[in-house]
């Protein structure tokens, strides 16, 4: 009889806008198609009999909306194992505290649940990031800040800081950074410096957030020239990057 493997517990931050929701949702089920190919195809290589049981796959969220992680972990089978992968950028005090409380308290059961690490820092990030300025019309001669939302948690800020230079090494140009909230310096702060040490040029926000909402909203108000869309949209389908991201966090942690 095949075991049946961990399930992904994907856990978004949460939003209370629509377009975002409808983002993540889609990365949702982005993910769970692709964890079911890829069983498929284990199992069409293998040539087996019983081909390998594809896992659960699960969407729940750390703040705003429900169900939450109690609740998502919950829904699975009794003792049956999941992994929580964060859909984080960076790992700050929802990951280092929230989601490993959550974790810890369910591991009390009989359920094994492991914690994956956060999305980011990841080239293929900055891929996707430099992706968004292209189809933003980032030009040569533009300033371009990197815009995040923030944390007190100096490992998320780290983190973020990290992002930055990859983008950088990724676009080849100099690349700014600013903070939506809790840490500085501020994007519209950001943005000032930007202008006073390049008179003329436009200044472009690359939007290192997941998906639209209310940080997006803010960014789009901070001053800037253009400010390209989120790593996901509603528009676009989702970017293979991102499923990738996920699906190695989630082996990480399972293995």
């Amino acid at each position: 009889m095949t075991r049946q493997p961990p399930a992904l517990i994907g856990i978004s931050h949460g939003t209370s806008s629509s377009e975002g929701r409808a983002a993540v949702r889609a990365l949702h089920e982005a993910v769970a198609a692709a964890i079911v190919d890829r069983a498929t195809w284990v199992g069409a290589d293998a040539g087996a009999d019983d081909p390998p049981r594809a896992p659960s796959v699960r969407l729940g969220h750390v703040d705003v909306e429900q169900p939450d992680v109690p609740a998502t972990l919950a829904s699975l089978e009794p003792g049956e194992p999941a992994v929580v992968v964060p859909l984080l950028l960076s790992a700050g005090y929802h990951v280092h505290v929230d989601l490993t409380e959550a974790v810890a308290e369910a591991q009390s059961s009989d359920r094994p649940v492991a914690l994956a690490g956060a999305l980011g820092p990841d080239d293929r990030l900055a891929t996707v990031l430099a992706r968004r300025l292209d189809e933003a019309g980032v030009r040569d001669d533009d300033a371009v800040v990197l815009s995040v939302a923030g944390s007190s948690d100096g490992r998320a800020v780290r983190d973020c800081r990290d992002m930055a230079k990859r983008l950088a090494a990724a676009c080849g140009r100099d690349i700014r950074l600013g903070f939506l909230s809790a840490a500085s310096p501020l994007l519209i702060d950001a943005i000032a410096q930007a202008r006073e040490d390049a008179p003329g040029a436009r200044v472009v926000v690359a939007s290192y957030l997941l998906a639209p909402g209310y940080f997006q909203d803010l960014a789009e108000a901070a001053g800037a020239d253009v400010v390209s869309a989120p790593l996901l949209t509603t528009d676009a389908p989702v970017p293979g990057e991102l499923v990738e991201i996920v699906l190695d966090r989630y082996d990480a942690a399972a293995g």
